[in-house]
């Protein structure tokens, strides 16, 4: 427990400042936080005790945003709704059931409730004009107020591990809505629980691979670079191996991810899945996954506090055309043979994109990927649609960090990243009619 920052607040030591992060067993809000009423703007309370917040939060007048995730509240407090700066809310892993609509500040921009026990939202969330990130995953809910079809402006929504029977008509034409996530729904189980059972991919021994180094970890696990070994214990070849924890994340549920990895089969710009690993232990699940050469990079980090739900690109990125054609069409028909295996990628970003610099691509984390019903065409085009939108972004993106000057560098861009973003959902073409127009301007 860290008391050190909580003893310089109540020393005066602090004044001034604008960030302010105290996790430290805290069962009461410090009443010392209130001398920096006119400079605080972000607020972490998150890890701690807390049950409540103060009837006079709203004194600070400049805070912008407020963390309190790990906490056992039951209710999100109505006194947020009091704050008019207040913007970006994060309660994720507490215990709140209720959500009053007098609870959501007017300027709410983003809305983290992520592994709570919410089984109903008020009304009113459909009248936050600047609503454009809500994170919903692992909750109760079994319906969304009708109401969210007024918002206009949202653009990422995560509805995984709920109870929904369906997905609302409305939510499939909102205008900006360009990364949906909503697996692990009673709407999609026989989906997912076939696609886990029957997998095209091969089961692969867990007493045939030796784990190494660690190569990263995420939300839903933890890939680790490992040999698999023939059985005589000669090694056969460098792999990477990916163990999924257990834990609900901000996306959905992580054996979801492994059933929508699996379902998405071989292509050239995925990340080659080698099969299901079985036999662990603990009977943790895990994937087996080709071992990527460390010269491919992720393309952008992901979104900030600010940018909210666009990539943040180091400032020095820039691409040559024919590199930046390359790598929007390789998305562009990995895209398309997903949903052509009833796959919604759900978090299509350059942060999730490894390239080379020279134009190769392969894109990965299927942590937010839902399956879909290649049956029900309306329904379909409409979910490719949505990810149409978000591959706008990126094409945006790389347009803006081309080579040269002059109009002529951007030439065709600018046209095909207008159609991606056509308010009307069913006026945007598909991944096919993008490959095709993208091979053209390559020409």
């Amino acid at each position: 427990m860290n008391t050190a920052i909580l003893e310089q607040l109540r020393d005066g030591q602090l004044a001034g400042a604008r960030h302010l992060k105290l996790a430290c067993g805290l069962t009461e809000f410090p009443r010392e936080i209130f001398d920096l009423a006119d400079t605080l703007e972000v607020l972490d309370l998150s890890g701690n005790a807390l049950t409540s917040l103060p009837h006079d939060l709203p004194r600070l007048r400049k805070l912008r945003i407020l963390f309190a995730s790990n906490n056992p509240f039951t209710e999100l407090p109505p006194v947020l709704g009091e704050c008019e700066s207040l913007s970006m809310i994060g309660f994720k892993a507490n215990r709140i059931r209720h959500v009053s609509g007098g609870a959501l500040p007017p300027q709410l921009r983003w809305l983290i409730l992520t592994d709570n026990d919410v089984d109903a939202l008020p009304p009113e969330i459909g009248e936050r004009p600047n609503l454009q990130k809500l994170m919903l995953a692992g909750n109760r809910l079994r319906s969304l107020p009708e109401t969210m079809a007024a918002c206009s402006r949202l653009e990422l929504l995560r509805i995984a591990a709920n109870r929904l029977d369906a997905l609302p008509d409305w939510l499939l034409h909102l205008p900006r809505l360009a990364w949906l996530a909503y697996a692990g729904n009673p709407l999609n189980a026989m989906r997912e629980q076939m696609a886990l059972a029957h997998a095209p991919s091969p089961d692969i021994d867990w007493h045939t691979l030796a784990l190494g180094q660690t190569l990263g970890e995420g939300a839903s696990g933890v890939t680790h670079r490992a040999t698999r070994l023939l059985r005589d214990g000669h090694p056969v070849e460098a792999v990477a191996v990916k163990l999924f924890k257990g834990a609900v994340t901000s996306d959905g549920l992580p054996e979801l991810e492994m059933a929508a990895c699996l379902q998405a089969g071989a292509h050239p710009n995925l990340i080659p899945v080698l099969g299901k690993a079985t036999g662990h232990p603990q009977g943790e699940h895990g994937l087996v996954m080709e071992l990527i050469p460390p010269s491919l990079r992720n393309l952008a980090g992901p979104p900030n506090l600010d940018s909210c739900t666009r990539d943040v690109y180091a400032p020095d990125v820039r691409f040559d055309r024919p590199v930046a054609l390359q790598i929007a069409r390789g998305i562009a028909s990995a895209a398309r043979h997903l949903h052509a295996r009833g796959i919604m990628h759900g978090d299509l970003y350059a942060h999730n994109i490894l390239h080379d610099g020279a134009g190769h691509v392969l894109l990965g984390d299927f942590g937010a990927a839902s399956l879909h019903d290649i049956g029900d065409p309306d329904q379909a085009q409409a979910l490719e649609r949505i990810e149409v939108r978000a591959f706008g972004c990126l094409l945006e993106e790389l347009a803006q960090r081309l080579v040269g000057q002059g109009h002529d560098r951007a030439a065709g861009f600018e046209a095909l990243t207008a159609d991606c973003f056509a308010q009307q959902v069913g006026m945007r073409p598909s991944f096919d009619e993008i490959v095709e127009r993208l091979d053209a301007l390559g020409d």
